[in-house]
């Protein structure tokens, strides 16, 4: 069970942006004992790749930040985005680790193609999320708000993915939390609609 939860930590994680988890798994592979990778992912590990997953999420963390650059970044991103959380999911969940020490255990009888499908799944749900509400955010505060949310975004991506690998149970917190999140959410955008909706009435009426 902690194998699918790290697994989604980093996908959920992926989602907020594609590069962070994958540079934090590749970089406790290779400089700690607190991830040991599968054979099939030991390429995360790899000098080069880390070394590419960092320009990217340098570009990824300018890009995101700038009104209207940000969307067109979310559009790239949907491909990006889900790429990666399933790419994390399959490789966390069949990695050892500080908390996992038999991780094979829980995929033995799905395929390996199960982990990193249920990955792309979470990321591209989160990545979602966040693509909707980074246009509310930008329109609510004429496009102030983009690097604040971003900032935040890329912090919670930091601690979701390290929580993820060093203490997996946390991750139950986010998948409480989360539902209620989206309900406010939607209950939000669908008042401002109804504000705007009355206030062009209201222009057109005076």
């Amino acid at each position: 069970m902690l194998e699918v939860l790290t697994g989604t930590g980093l996908a959920a994680s992926a989602g907020l942006n594609a590069y962070i988890p994958l540079l934090t798994l590749g970089l406790l592979a290779r400089y700690s004992d607190v991830v040991d990778l599968p054979g099939s992912w030991q390429w995360l590990g790899n000098g080069w790749v880390l070394g590419i997953l960092a320009v990217l999420l340098a570009v990824e963390v300018v890009a995101d930040k700038v009104p209207v650059v940000d969307h067109v970044n979310d559009v790239v991103q949907t491909v990006v985005r889900p790429t990666a959380g399933g790419l994390v999911f399959g490789a966390g969940s069949a990695s050892e680790t500080v908390t996992v020490s038999d991780p094979d255990s829980f995929f033995s009888s799905t395929g390996q193609w199960a982990p990193v499908i249920v990955g792309v799944l979470i990321a591209l749900g989160v990545h979602l999320l966040k693509s909707a509400a980074r246009p509310v955010v930008n329109a609510s505060t004429g496009g102030v708000g983009a690097p604040v949310a971003s900032t935040a975004e890329d912090a919670a991506s930091v601690l979701m993915s390290l929580v993820a690998i060093v203490l997996p149970v946390l991750v139950l917190a986010f998948l409480v939390v989360l539902p209620f999140f989206l309900g406010w959410f939607f209950r939000r955008r669908a008042q401002r609609r109804r504000e705007r909706r009355a206030a062009r009435e209201a222009g057109f009426r005076v």
